[in-house]
């Protein structure tokens, strides 16, 4: 029974076999074929047989493995690898088929692989989950066919894996090294000039060409007899919180991911860079209640704690209560923080509804709202309109972009710090801004 479960024809075999079909029906016209017939049919069987023998002589004749992270990242490009081992005496062609988890929805995962005798192949591919949670991963099923291709032995190696997608870990990691190796321009970070200086005192050391001559510390010059600088850091400590709306307007998606992924990503990141630059991140999640509060500190293991609490993160699809949000925070954030709040405003008049809690958040904190742009709807502005149906369709496009940039200006009358983005660029534009806020001595 396995021998027949395991037991594939190929292409090569059938068209053969028509081949010899056909000499047996022209053989009743033609008595030499019928013959040749035979004899093509005889020399087909044992041809078959030779290749079955040749395959099935080797007991385990094949052997694959799938390695895989421990866990995946959502929104980015993992790798996993498929190690084929050969144990033949003879080269072999297979096929690969790897049945992957049903998120991905990807019914074409054949690869084709060409193995030599006694050696290992690798084949390696990406894949691109869009939704937080666990995957199951199923067998790996191999068909192997020797030199002559004419039946194929199956292969099923059980391997079987769940595998949880956390949060962008990988562009969390790709910004800190870039932060490190101070390429972060080359991700489109931009080199923000200081504005006077921080606060904070460092040291007094010797002067170096290129020192900015105000801060020349004339007393301490004179007792060393050289000249020596105030040297100034960036003040520590400073309390840095995301919070990330989980109402019904943060499910659009873009992309593959909803607006509450690329926030749940952009706030690993930003967290990620707070640590860095030695201030204390947390987080707050909300809808129509407070789902989660993660008090912003800057322990060893804090941000270990932000990307398990943001990876299970889910919405009920309710309406935001921002009124719950403001009580919250004042009861719960006594010192001045920065507050990245990721939301979504579609219109002037949802904007102006919540307008009274967002005034009030911004009185005690320094607040940055932090909104997306439709990039579809910008798509449509740029097309040009062909017939009736189009142009109505282009001036409706027209008024919600003309609303976000409303939007954008009315918050910014009330002193509140706004980032209208596009999805694919969240990560960036709020670095710049965190950025620019520390530069400027507004935290």
């Amino acid at each position: 029974m396995q021998f027949i479960r395991s037991l594939y024809f190929t292409n090569r075999l059938y068209l053969c076999l028509a081949g010899v079909v056909c000499l047996f029906v022209l053989g009743f016209f033609l008595p030499v074929l019928l013959v040749l017939a035979k004899v093509a049919f005889g020399v087909l069987a044992v041809f078959t047989l030779l290749d079955m023998l040749l395959l099935y002589r080797t007991r385990d004749g094949l052997f694959a493995s799938r390695s895989i992270q421990e866990k995946l990242s959502n929104g980015s490009d993992n790798d996993l690898y498929l190690y084929l081992e050969n144990k033949y005496p003879f080269d072999v062609h297979a096929e690969v088929i790897d049945e992957l988890p049903f998120q991905f929805q990807k019914r074409d995962a054949l690869f084709r692989a060409h193995l030599l005798q006694g050696r290992t192949h690798i084949i390696h591919y990406t894949l691109r989950p869009t939704r937080r949670g666990t995957y199951s991963f199923g067998a790996i099923n191999v068909f192997a066919k020797s030199l002559l291709q004419l039946v194929r032995r199956r292969y099923r190696f059980a391997q079987d894996q769940e595998v949880p997608v956390y949060p962008s870990f990988i562009q969390m990691r790709q910004y800190e090294l870039m932060a490190i190796s101070n390429k972060l321009h080359e991700l489109g970070v931009k080199q923000v000039r200081r504005i006077g200086h921080s606060a904070e005192f460092e040291q007094i050391r010797s002067y170096v060409a290129g020192d900015d001559q105000r801060t020349i510390n004339w007393k301490a010059s004179a007792r060393r007899a050289e000249l020596m600088v105030n040297s100034f850091q960036d003040e520590k400590s400073q309390q840095v919180y995301c919070l990330i709306d989980k109402g019904r307007v943060m499910q659009m998606p873009f992309e593959g991911l909803s607006l509450l992924d690329y926030a749940i990503n952009a706030s690993l990141v930003i967290s990620n860079i707070a640590l860095r630059k030695q201030d204390k991140a947390g987080i707050i999640t909300f809808s129509n209640n407070i789902s989660n509060l993660l008090p912003a500190q800057r322990k060893s293991d804090q941000l270990r704690r932000i990307l398990e609490l943001l990876y299970n993160q889910k919405t009920r699809y309710q309406e935001t209560d921002y009124e719950r949000l403001y009580v919250t925070v004042r009861r719960k954030i006594t010192q001045r923080s920065l507050l990245l709040l990721f939301t979504n405003f579609e219109t002037l008049n949802g904007c102006k509804r919540q307008l009274p809690y967002l005034r009030a958040l911004a009185r005690h904190h320094l607040l940055v709202v932090v909104f997306f742009e439709n990039t579809e709807l910008q798509a449509l502005l740029d097309k040009s309109a062909h017939d009736l149906e189009e142009v109505y369709t282009k001036a409706i496009a027209q008024k919600f972009s003309y609303d976000k940039r409303q939007i954008v200006k009315e918050l910014q009358q009330h002193g509140i710090h706004t980032i209208l983005t596009p999805p694919e660029q969240l990560n960036v534009n709020t670095i710049n801004k965190y950025l620019e806020l520390k530069a400027r001595g507004l935290i």
